[in-house]
């Protein structure tokens, strides 16, 4: 009876916007390609994986307005597919309009078809009108729809971030030549916190069943109450914030994630086998 009157816990995803940054070395070096890894991830099975990519960061430059444009010409270009039911399709509408009144502005897209079905929409906001209704901005709309931040500078996207609520993934495209490093450096951090796995170089759409992975939201999201207070290490559990890195760059892993073992002494999980030696290419 008690536990009737405050209610039955429950565990539930809830919603995920799945933010992708794209630094500006990056845009430059391979924003045809990274377009195309984008609406493809957009799309993937109607934009209804729980994985994809809600919200985009652009820095405002040339390169940026290219790949918006690219990826309304691409959008435009597909047929739009059939979503789960008329329920989702209502939604998704109400969601469209829900970041418009906010301040979203259409860029291709918005209207609702028949057959269960949506335009292709892409909509965008700058930094600074997203940063002023937060809440808002970030209502999710499920299925093929994703809103573009653009942001002036690195302070901006630092903000942008800050405000981000807890998501399932959220990823980073930077150059192969190092001119993004120190960006990235400012942002991952930042990002990790918001996000149960960070990415590099890779939309967040697919899911590896394997041990590290951690399809969950930052902590406390993936925290259980039916895990033990006292005891190791059942208890640890219980307050770890899990934490994925997929296909980050080696060099900015962890110093337990690196190749060599740290210390010599932690055992890890390496491709199905516990060991306290270092991995090998």
């Amino acid at each position: 009876p008690a536990a009737d009157a405050v209610g039955k816990p429950i565990y539930l995803e809830m919603s995920s916007l799945n933010p992708v940054v794209i630094l500006p070395g990056a845009l430059a070096e391979r924003g045809a390609k990274i377009m195309e890894e984008f609406t493809g991830s957009c799309l993937m099975a109607s934009g209804q994986f729980c994985t994809s990519p809600g919200l985009t960061i652009l820095f405002a430059s040339n390169e940026a307005e290219q790949f918006i444009a690219g990826v309304k010409t691409k959008l435009e270009g597909t047929t739009p597919p059939t979503l789960l039911s008329s329920g989702v399709a209502r939604n998704l509408a109400a969601s469209v309009k829900t970041l418009q009144a906010a301040g979203a502005e259409l860029v291709t897209g918005g209207l609702p078809l028949t057959g269960n079905r949506f335009a292709n929409t892409l909509l965008r906001v700058s930094g600074e009108k997203f940063l002023s209704s937060p809440e808002k901005l970030q209502t999710e709309a499920f299925g093929n729809a994703s809103l573009a931040v653009v942001v002036r500078d690195a302070g901006e996207a630092a903000a942008v971030i800050n405000h981000l609520e807890g998501n399932l993934t959220g990823g980073i495209y930077s150059d192969a030549g190092g001119s993004d490093d120190a960006l990235y450096g400012k942002l991952a951090p930042l990002l990790r916190t918001r996000v149960g796995r960070l990415l590099n170089d890779k939309m967040p759409t697919g899911v590896a069943v394997s041990p590290a992975m951690n399809h969950g939201g930052p902590f406390p999201a993936t925290g259980h109450p039916g895990f033990t207070a006292v005891g190791i290490p059942a208890s640890l559990r219980r307050f770890a914030a899990l934490h994925c890195y997929d296909n980050v760059r080696p060099a900015r892993l962890p110093d337990a994630l690196q190749n060599k073992n740290p210390n010599g002494i932690m055992w890890r999980l390496v491709d199905g086998n516990w060991s306290q030696g270092d991995v090998t290419a």
